[in-house]
């Protein structure tokens, strides 16, 4: 898969060193930690409403207006997706305003429409939203595994690998069935397939 990283406006988080090599796209207070890390982004997006700072010479910028309809990583996720990356992880992106996390969920979900893997990613949660399709999580010793609907209904659920299984389950968006589960003592990875619908998956450090 062809990847790439956003640094999002958020809680800081510093990115792994596994991650500095692939191309980086930094979203208006993300120039601010890109800096304070010593990283150079290959593309910076914003409305510069929460960063006045100086931009690093040589690096693409996109500008746009504080007046819009996307936020920041959102544009950003979207100028991702049409560069054709089909796996985005995003940093920096929990945190803060309530609204703005709960917008991040959602920009997880259209990466998922749009078959893209968007992960959301701290130290201590991880966040990816899949459409029609399969996800094999490897075991996180003392992490929480949690499944949520966001379709009003999404058919043929499986989870197996995990200490609660699920078979050809109905999960729906008004009821909370897939919350705080676990990886299987024993069992490498967990794998979580949806056959209609759309699944948040929401990995905690516990």
């Amino acid at each position: 898969m062809k990847s790439c990283v956003i640094i999002s406006g958020g809680e800081f988080c510093p990115l792994p060193e596994s991650e500095k090599s692939k191309y980086i796209i930094a979203c208006d207070r993300g120039c601010m930690y890109t800096a304070e890390q010593g990283i150079v982004p290959d593309l910076i997006i914003g409305d510069f409403d929460s960063y006045d700072g100086e931009l690093p010479a040589d690096v693409e910028i996109l500008t746009f207006p504080a007046e819009k309809d996307d936020t920041d990583t959102m544009i950003a996720l979207k100028t991702a997706i049409e560069r054709g990356f089909d796996e985005v992880s995003v940093y920096c992106g929990f945190g803060g305003r309530l609204d703005h996390l709960y917008a991040n969920f959602q920009t997880a979900v259209y990466g998922a429409e749009h078959g893209v893997i968007c992960r959301f990613v701290d130290g201590c949660n991880e966040v990816v939203a899949i459409k029609n399709g399969e996800l094999m999580l490897p075991e996180r010793e003392g992490w929480s595994l949690s499944v949520f609907a966001v379709s009003d209904e999404c058919r043929g659920v499986n989870i197996t690998g995990a200490k609660y299984e699920l078979n050809d389950a109905v999960l729906t968006n008004t009821f909370p069935l897939g919350v705080s589960n676990q990886w299987k003592a024993g069992r490498e990875a967990v794998t979580i397939s949806v056959a209609e619908g759309i699944l948040l998956i929401i990995m905690s450090k516990m």
